[in-house]
């Protein structure tokens, strides 16, 4: 027999009286035996999986922003170290050290963003896919692009702070004699 109970803090206690009611309505024989099953270990048990999964996955995004950032980084080091005559030559004609950390800044964001754009496009459409080609609707929710989008404006400047700041820093003469 399978019955549903509204409230769940009551789930062994209605199995209880169940058990209990068929054993009191005679028409079964004394000896029988009636157990019961409720489902309540093995919703807590599936709670503590996604629990585990949810930190799991926490971790991996969490690792894999941090290789992007590492690799945004060297890109704008890089970047930095091949434009050094035309730093010093923006120097050379006025430009602040605060103008010159804010368009190094901008383009390591804008990097970022490009990978989230790919990323988010990639992530939303395999889900959109596979409701074109089934009739499986796999729940997608707006916000996670949005989170996405703004974890990897976030990591864009995070991790292109230095590249900039040493783009900043840099002598305009020293920079000028550089080849």
């Amino acid at each position: 027999m399978y019955f549903t109970i509204r409230d769940s803090g009551d789930v062994e206690n209605a199995a209880r009286q169940i058990v209990a009611a068929v054993h009191a309505d005679g028409r079964h024989q004394p000896n029988s035996v009636y157990s019961f099953q409720t489902m309540t270990a093995l919703i807590s048990l599936a709670g503590v999986v996604v629990n585990a999964l949810t930190v799991m996955l926490i971790l991996v995004a969490g690792v894999t922003l941090a290789v992007g950032g590492v690799g945004i980084m060297n890109i704008m080091l890089a970047t930095v170290r091949a434009r050094t005559r035309e730093i010093g030559i923006r120097k050379a004609l006025g430009a602040t050290a605060r103008e010159i950390k804010l368009q190094f800044l901008m383009e390591a964001v804008f990097v970022s963003l490009f990978g989230g754009i790919i990323g988010a496009v990639i992530g939303l459409g395999l889900p959109f896919s596979v409701r074109f080609f089934t009739s499986y609707r796999v729940p997608v929710s707006g916000w996670s692009a949005v989170i996405g989008l703004a974890a990897s404006c976030i990591v864009g400047v995070v991790f292109g702070t230095l590249p900039a700041k040493r783009a900043a820093a840099m002598d305009p003469i020293e920079s000028l004699r550089y080849e």
